[in-house]
């Protein structure tokens, strides 16, 4: 039952803005959401790895990964997936030889420290900037991210993909790289923005979802309030209980300058749409 999934939270989401910005990883103060996430009730948090400054995320940081288990320890809220954003500005198919060299070498590195600390998912997002634009974006991330699948299977973490694509382009993608550990981030909110059936992505590829993020957006708008987008909750709901979906669940959701009361009206809302649908 989808009740009885890890339920998670964006990080940063509950904090000050780092830098202003919508979504990244706040240096020097990180540790302190994960016992904000735990008064709210959290499971977990989805950890970002950003472009800048990745030295200094305890993912990849001398010394990092314990910092993160002590915080873990302490809250009783985890790391379980990593959004890697990183992949945003340094995508895995660019036609720069070097960018491409130096993030499989990031991400190789990162599945292996994921593993350490328990996390079953990093998110590759091939969306915006790094958008899969024609065939030959496709064909150089399939080659490309084949070289890190070993690393993948042999740590079992999965390589989870966000795209823009159509279901069935997606699917074909998948196919060609033929890995149990390369799967799918589902985004309700982008996937409402294109205007995208649920049905016909789940049809898709829907056995391979083992992330999901929960945002609402209007078609071809950005990001509102639970509720008032482009998301049919209920044919959401529906789907994934239909496929018995497993994995986490990660408020991606509308946020203000301040972040938590936002976010407490937005489970609320979600929690008792949800508990409507599966009486």
């Amino acid at each position: 039952m989808i009740l009885k999934n890890k339920i998670g939270i964006m990080q940063g989401r509950l904090l000050p803005k780092y830098l202003g910005k919508y979504q990244a990883h706040p240096i020097g103060y990180w540790q302190n959401e994960f016992n904000v996430a735990n008064d709210l009730g959290l499971d977990c948090i989805e950890f970002i790895l950003d472009f800048d400054q990745s030295e200094n995320n305890p993912l990849l940081k001398s010394n990092g990964l314990k910092d993160i288990q002590k915080i873990e320890k302490i809250s009783g809220v985890k790391v379980l997936s990593i959004c890697a954003d990183y992949f945003m500005e340094a995508p895995i198919h660019s036609d720069n030889f070097n960018i491409v060299d130096k993030s499989l070498a990031t991400l190789d590195r990162l599945i292996k420290n994921a593993s350490l600390i328990g996390v079953s998912d990093i998110i590759v997002p091939c969306v915006d900037k790094s958008s899969l634009k024609n065939k030959k974006d496709i064909d150089n991330f399939v080659n490309n991210i084949k070289l890190v699948i070993k690393t993948a299977e042999t740590f079992n973490v999965n390589i989870c993909l966000e795209t823009d694509l159509e279901p069935k382009a997606f699917s074909n993608m998948l196919d060609m790289i033929g890995s149990i550990n390369v799967t799918v981030n589902y985004d309700i909110g982008n996937s409402a923005a294109m205007g995208y059936d649920p049905v016909e992505e789940f049809n898709a590829y829907g056995e391979k979802i083992t992330d999901l993020h929960i945002k609402d957006r209007k078609l071809g708008d950005g990001s509102v309030p639970l509720g008032t987008g482009s998301v049919n909750f209920n044919k959401i709901f529906d789907l994934l209980l239909k496929y018995d979906y497993q994995g986490v669940i990660i408020f991606q959701a509308f946020r203000d300058e301040e972040g938590i009361e936002i976010f407490k009206k937005q489970k609320s809302w979600f929690f008792e749409k949800l508990n409507q649908r599966v009486k």
